[in-house]
C-alpha cells in the first residue's frame, strides 16, 4: 500500500448514485455489486500510487501525489465501471470528484479546507460524471489522454463554502468510441 501523500495532494472522492435506494430495494444484488465496485476502484487506485485513506459505505476517499495520476484513475475507474456486466437489477453508476490543495495529514487521514471542497464538489455530481475543481483542471489540462476533454460548467457556490468553485466535467471515449459522461454535456 502507498504511503500517505503530504503537503499539496489531489483527492479523488467517489460515491455510488442511488445506493441507499438499491440497498433498500435489492439488498442481495447490491451486496454483490458493491463487492465488485470496491474491487474495481481499489485496484485502480492502488495500481496508480493512490492512497485510500477512508471508505464510508460505498464511498472511496483517496489521495495522490499527482493530479494527473488521480485523473487517470478516475477515467480508468469510470471506464471499468461502465464496462462491467452488472446484474440488470443493480446497475452501478458512480460520481467522482477531484480537487487539489494543501492539507494536513495526521495518522493516515486528512484535514483542512481542500477535503471539505472535494466532498462538496462530489455532492453536485451524478452517476457516471467526473468533476474537477479549477485547481485540478489547471494541473491536468495540458496532459489529457487522447480522446478526453474537459468542459467548463461555470462557477457554483458549494454548500457552506464562502468562495465559489469553477467546476469542470470530463468526458472521454470508451473502447467502443462512445463518450463516457455524454449525457452530462
Amino acid at each position: 500500500m502507498a504511503s500517505p501523500p503530504t503537503g499539496t495532494v489531489t483527492f479523488l472522492f467517489t460515491d455510488i448514485e442511488g445506493s441507499t435506494r438499491l440497498w433498500e430495494e435489492k439488498p442481495e444484488a447490491m451486496r454483490s455489486a458493491l463487492a465488485r465496485h470496491d474491487e474495481i476502484l481499489r485496484d485502480a487506485i492502488e495500481a496508480n500510487g493512490g492512497y485510500i485513506f477512508k471508505t464510508v459505505g460505498d464511498a472511496f476517499c483517496a489521495a495522490f501525489d499527482s493530479a494527473t495520476d488521480a485523473f487517470e484513475v478516475a477515467l480508468a475507474g469510470q471506464r471499468a465501471l461502465l464496462a462491467e456486466d452488472w446484474n440488470e437489477a443493480c446497475v452501478i453508476r458512480v460520481r467522482m470528484a477531484l480537487h487539489t490543495g494543501a492539507v494536513d495529514e495526521r495518522g493516515g487521514d486528512y484535514f483542512g479546507p481542500p477535503v471539505n471542497r472535494v466532498a462538496r464538489l462530489l455532492s453536485t455530481g451524478h452517476g457516471g460524471q467526473t468533476l474537477l475543481s479549477l485547481a485540478t483542471q489547471e494541473l491536468v489540462r495540458d496532459r489529457l489522454p487522447l480522446g478526453t476533454e474537459l468542459r467548463d460548467m461555470g462557477e457554483r457556490y458549494l454548500k457552506d463554502l464562502f468562495r465559489p468553485e469553477r467546476i469542470w466535467i470530463s468526458r472521454s471515449l470508451d473502447t467502443d468510441g462512445e463518450f463516457i459522461g455524454a449525457a452530462a454535456y
